[in-house]
């Protein structure tokens, strides 16, 4: 070929590739279409739309029909619930893009039907004096339904234990203590009230000191305002009535009890019912305080002091026994005829599908089994999520939205019992979760009473709930969410430079707890709740009661469900941002403020003794130092962002490291002795110091017991917890380099 067909060649390449270049610059845009979708930011008119169609009535309803019947977890009830919901996410109008069963077989504690559980006063000839009330009484049709559960305690064992009643105020360890330099408890019968410590720890507690049963009773000094009289209680008021009985779950863990980290399939391996820690040792059973009232009143012995004293309309004696008159020298007998079974129980889950990231998860739950008819737990929540999901349903169906990211509801089944089904959940898919999900919004009982907003959860998810709650309007003023909770909780915050709401924090009392404590997802509780300078009641007075139904809680909790939709309005406003924001509006930096007031407590409590034993707290300081410096570049860095729309890819590591930053305080071996708890900043604890959890209470331990051992552990724990800090640092500092 010769030279000039050759450049002739190359010449008019060149010209046809320039044509090409020409052609491609003006003839298509420079940001493709499909980079402007992905580049979506969040509509804020969309959200105004959203709140707008909230309707209070329409929560009233769905309200009435949840709480209809009692549905305890695996009954006829709450079957009926699981296709009712079943049936609302698939609907063709309203519904989501797919709904389904999940289904586990799990552990689980009845009483016999057949044999009413009971607390006696029997003589000395077996003459029975006095028989408690085998179910609340009736104030209005509610409490004759059939399906209503008679009163026990949940896992708590079988058995008919008899002996001298003894008051063991709240069944604290410190408690039992105080009665031994005293009494010989020994084959005695303890009552006593309900707080203070968890419900199983009473009885474990008690058995220590050779306890041979447990009588638990809500009193009204702690949740009556100290009002005992039954003209003073519901109908007539929001408070409990004397026979009301606050049923629950006796277990120290969470998860099925029989199949801990797997999910509790047919096939699944289970441990020996022996293995399982935390349930009570002996026979418990909960009463009314009238039924209370007629044991404690006849008490001998010396009073208890003052701190033990309560609103019984007498003076509460210790025992043992009772003093002469009527029951003499009885005994208390209790008698419990509970069992345990293996059943099927459901979570409901529903889905939106992302339309840019579908491989992100915001999730949002709420279970749905009560104890009876459970209209405020968890049935308030419930009519929450059916409405939040309604009204973005029938957006998807109708073409006028979609979520940037995947949706996730869920509707979980056998919390009561003990967080169970959203645990299992977490099991069956802890690598998808763990990966994916960006947030979790826990809403269980959304309206505890009518007063302010209460919200619990992690540092992140602060400014996203007070950007949401600024925009929704108080129920019962002019002022709008957030102005009237920062009235109701605040504290003074260096970060936001001023008074704030207070942030509540989390600890394991609903299905936030597997996301948080195993997963490491950031995770938020949202509610209503009640103005505390007014009430000293430790939870609404109907909890766990036959007397929660749909009459007490539009008579006495929210009249007009206006605190349902100011609830649906903010959690749903929340929803939608944590879903379609391009940016994530979460704020790592907001956790810099807990790592220094951690720190520093431990420094002022801790330092000299560890000093002292050459352990240095220094690792936790510089991770502490270097977590804040870190964060404040990232914040910095989104704050500045430019030409979002340009850096699709820029955003999503951004992103994936918002997301990640709480996995970064998961660490699996730091408390073996700890079911699902692995997150170094929120595991449960038992000292009263609140700072790290691991350092607290590995330095109440060596400090009562001197042991080199246990010193030593208090040195791990130190390098636990900087390591994590540093690992959260090290998280946000490669988004803050990218």
């Amino acid at each position: 070929m010769s030279l000039w067909k050759i450049l002739g060649g190359i010449v008019g390449g060149a010209v046809i590739l320039a044509i090409g270049l020409l052609i491609g610059h003006f003839g298509i845009s420079k940001t493709p279409s499909w980079a402007k979708d992905i580049s979506q930011d969040l509509d804020e008119n969309f959200i105004r739309e959203f709140m707008k169609e909230v309707d209070n009535k329409r929560l009233e309803d769905n309200l009435r029909k949840l709480s209809e019947y009692p549905h305890m977890a695996t009954t006829e009830g709450d079957e009926e619930l699981v296709k009712y919901i079943l049936n609302r996410w698939t609907n063709s109008a309203s519904g989501l893009d797919d709904a389904k069963e999940e289904r586990y077989d799990v552990y689980l504690s009845f009483p016999d039907a057949e044999k009413p559980n009971s607390v006696q006063i029997i003589t000395p000839s077996n003459e029975i004096k006095f028989t408690s009330l085998e179910t609340e009484e009736e104030v209005k049709p509610d409490q004759k339904h059939p399906a209503v559960v008679k009163p026990y305690a949940a896992y708590a064992p079988p058995g008919n234990p008899k002996g001298k009643l003894v008051y063991a105020n709240q069944g604290r360890l410190s408690d039992f203590e105080h009665l031994s330099k005293s009494i010989d408890l020994r084959g005695t019968i303890a009552i006593v009230r309900y707080g203070g410590v968890g419900r199983s720890a009473k009885a474990i507690n008690a058995a220590k000191f050779g306890v041979v049963g447990v009588i638990v009773y809500t009193d009204p000094k702690d949740i009556n305002d100290g009002f005992a009289d039954k003209s003073q209680t519901y109908p007539n008021s929001w408070y409990m009535p004397p026979s009301a009985v606050e049923r629950g779950s006796y277990t120290g863990d969470f998860g099925d009890l029989l199949t801990p980290y797997y999910p509790a399939k047919s096939n699944t391996y289970r441990r020996n019912e022996s293995e399982i820690t935390g349930l009570p040792p002996i026979p418990t059973q909960p009463i009314g305080f009238g039924d209370a009232q007629i044991l404690i009143c006849a008490l001998s012995g010396p009073a208890a002091q003052e701190s033990w004293q309560g609103s019984l309309s007498c003076t509460y004696n210790t025992g043992p026994g009772f003093r002469a008159g009527e029951f003499g020298d009885s005994n208390v007998q209790v008698n419990v005829y509970n069992y345990v079974t293996i059943k099927s129980s459901a979570n409901v889950m529903g889905i939106i599908r992302g339309s840019v990231e579908p491989d992100r998860y915001i999730m949002y739950g709420n279970h749905r089994d009560s104890w009876v008819h459970g209209a405020i737990d968890p049935s308030s929540g419930t009519a929450v999520m059916l409405e939040i999901s309604r009204i973005l349903g029938e957006k998807v169906k109708k073409g006028k939205w979609r979520p940037r990211r995947t949706i996730i509801f869920g509707s979980w089944g056998a919390e009561e019992f003990g967080l169970i089904g959203s645990t299992e959940f977490a099991e069956e898919y802890y690598s998808k979760l763990r990966d994916r999900t960006a947030a979790y919004i826990n809403v269980d009982i959304s309206v505890f009473a009518n007063a302010t907003l209460r919200a619990q959860g992690t540092p992140p998810v602060q400014n996203v709930i007070f950007t949401a709650a600024k925009q929704v309007q108080t129920p019962v003023s002019s002022l709008n969410v957030y102005d009237n909770w920062i009235r109701h909780f605040n504290r003074s915050s260096s970060v936001y430079g001023g008074l704030i709401p207070r942030l509540g924090t989390l600890g394991a009392g609903s299905d936030y707890a597997p996301f948080l404590h195993y997963l490491g997802i950031t995770c938020m509780d949202l509610a209503y709740t009640y103005d505390s300078s007014k009430t000293s009641a430790r939870i609404y007075p109907a909890y766990h009661t036959a007397y929660d139904t749909f009459d007490y809680t539009a008579n006495h909790i929210d009249p007009g469900f206006y605190s349902h939709q100011a609830v649906a309005r903010t959690a749903g406003n929340v929803l939608i941002r944590l879903a379609d924001s391009l940016i994530l509006p979460l704020g790592p930096r907001d956790y810099s403020e807990t790592l220094e007031t951690y720190y520093n407590t431990a420094a002022s409590t801790f330092s000299a003794e560890l000093t002292a034993r050459k352990i240095s707290l220094d690792p936790v300081k510089k991770a502490v130092d270097r977590y804040k410096t870190y964060s404040e570049e990232l914040n910095k860095i989104i704050s500045e962002l430019k030409n979002q729309k340009e850096e699709p890819l820029r955003v999503r590591m951004i992103n994936d490291q918002l997301m990640l930053v709480e996995r970064a305080f998961i660490n699996h071996y730091a408390f073996p002795d700890k079911l699902y708890y692995s997150h170094v900043i929120w595991a449960s604890r038992s000292s009263s110091v609140v700072t790290f959890p691991g350092i607290a209470d590995a330095f109440s331990k060596a400090s009562s017991t001197g042991l080199q051992e246990d010193w030593d552990q208090v040195h791990h724990h130190v390098t636990v917890a900087a390591t994590a800090i540093d690992n959260a640092a090290s998280t946000l500092q490669a988004a803050a380099s990218i």
